[in-house]
């Protein structure tokens, strides 16, 4: 899919971008030669793939501010990247601009166990700060399943979730101050060290705005307290129906664990060989229920979530017997993403929410996607906020199976924002899904989107042709999902 992807192009005078960037930068952080920028050209969507002008790896924050100066006085477009983990195409080249890495940016700047924050680069990996701060009987709460690589900084731009989120948020809850570069080159910080600050609250504006706003260089976060305990349920289901239903009603029961998720039989059976975690396999569904405080707390929890799971039907609860236990619980659905990626060549790795009541329903109408597209789909939910994750295998090498796979995903995205949801939930949208950003936002408030793009960016070189669809592109989306529906009414 090179060369898909530029819907604006620009005009670069590329022997005069190498020039003024070799003068500021060290000469092994500029690549230039396309055996070097290979590497670069996709993130974790690989179905997108497109070389950059170039590549930069700033060493600091006065590189990155010379790069982006640069840039700007020759209008140059400029893509940020941090580990490439992401999986909508958020850091997918373009063909005309500069890609800049900021892996090395990778310093924790400060660990504070009295105000129990960190200072980190955007280039220091998720679980490194949890590491960092482990001494101190402290964590970085949120954890997506590729903590072990992805970054702070990227972290910020898609607002990374995790299996924890439902207690303890996403990246924008565990956040406090961002510092970094608009397009021109020019420091801003969002929010501070308080629990306040002066001015327009712009600092939830950045988390999620996918490099299209600032470039990230230092993030102050927040740490939390490790607790004293912490016990997984895992919950089998002979009908999926049955654990989405249980889903909705721990929540009604006023019961908010610290993880809730969901699995079906496809996704389990990927994993258990590749993990070991002791998952049924006989199951059609399981659900994974922690709970966390202290040990009386931990277990009243435990109590209330069994009787609840119950009553939805379970056919086997299991409980955690110790701490080993617990991690490889929870080891088996951080590796659903690799497990299924040793399955088949390919897979698409979805992201929507919807309102948990529905999660049974939508399980069933992905299951007849999957029969109608002719292709295998594993499900993986945060379930307990509604956020699902169907991993649609296909093999790119045979001809119309890619096509199918994205048609297959677009459906499902479709049917998250019928169902009263959103098209994104912590993947961000990237290359991936923007012309179904038509589909849950008017023209109006897409032109909206335009206008704050414009605030921080007027020439639009930050990160451009991701997140926000033109109107034209709206437009045309529109035209063609009426048509679509003209002629299956005729037909």
């Amino acid at each position: 899919m090179e060369n898909t992807l530029a819907d604006r192009r620009y005009t670069v005078d590329r022997p005069q971008l190498i020039r003024r960037l070799r003068a500021v930068l060290p000469a092994s952080a500029l690549l230039a030669e396309e055996e070097e920028m290979r590497p670069y050209d996709c993130d974790g969507l690989t179905a997108f793939r497109q070389l950059p002008l170039l590549v930069a790896l700033p060493e600091s924050e006065a590189q990155a501010q010379a790069i982006l100066r640069i840039c700007h006085e020759l209008q140059a477009p400029v893509v940020p990247r941090g580990a490439a983990t992401g999986l909508s195409g958020g850091a997918t080249p373009h063909p005309d601009g500069v890609l800049v890495s900021l892996a090395k940016l990778k310093k924790i700047i400060a660990v504070d166990p009295l105000s129990r924050t960190a200072i980190v680069q955007p280039g220091v990996r998720n679980l490194a700060v949890s590491e960092a701060a482990a001494p101190y009987g402290l964590y970085y709460a949120p954890d997506p399943s590729s903590q072990i690589a992805c970054t702070i900084g990227g972290n910020v731009a898609e607002n990374a979730g995790g299996v924890h989120c439902l207690k303890y948020g996403l990246t924008v809850h565990n956040v406090l101050r961002v510092r970094g570069l608009t397009i021109a080159g020019d420091i801003v910080e969002f929010g501070n060290a308080a629990l306040d600050a002066p001015g327009y609250d712009l600092l939830a504006l950045l988390n999620g705005s996918e490099g299209l706003l600032a470039m990230i260089t230092e993030v102050t976060v927040k740490l939390t307290p490790k607790p004293e305990l912490a016990r997984v349920v895992i919950a089998s289901f002979d009908d999926v129906r049955k654990a989405g239903d249980a889903v909705a009603s721990i929540i009604a029961a006023g019961i908010i664990p610290a993880g809730l998720e969901m699995m079906d039989r496809k996704a389990t059976q990927a994993v258990e060989p590749y993990v070991n975690a002791g998952y049924d396999l006989q199951a059609e569904a399981i659900l994974l229920c922690e709970s966390d405080g202290t040990p009386e707390e931990v277990a009243e929890e435990i109590g209330r979530m069994q009787a609840v799971i119950e009553n939805s039907g379970a056919t086997g609860i299991r409980v955690s017997q110790n701490e080993s236990e617990r991690l490889r619980f929870w080891a088996g659905r951080k590796a659903a993403f690799p497990a299924v990626g040793r399955l088949t060549p390919d897979y698409l790795c979805m992201d929507g929410t919807i309102p948990r009541r529905r999660l049974a329903e939508m399980l069933e109408a992905i299951d007849a996607l999957s029969a109608k597209y002719a292709l295998r789909c594993a499900n993986v939910f945060h379930a307990g906020d509604g956020n699902l994750h169907p991993l649609i295998m296909y093999d790119a090498n045979q001809p119309g199976e890619l096509d199918r796979a994205a048609a297959f995903g677009a459906e499902i995205l479709e049917l998250s924002v019928r169902f009263g949801g959103t098209i994104t939930g912590e993947h961000g949208v990237g290359v991936e899904k923007i012309m179904l950003m038509a589909e849950q936002f008017s023209l109006a408030e897409i032109d909206t989107f335009h206008r704050l793009k414009a605030a921080f960016d007027e020439r639009g070189l930050l990160n451009p042709g991701k997140g926000v669809p033109t109107l034209a592109r709206c437009r045309e989306y529109t035209q063609a999902r009426v048509g679509t529906a003209a002629a299956s009414a005729r037909s």
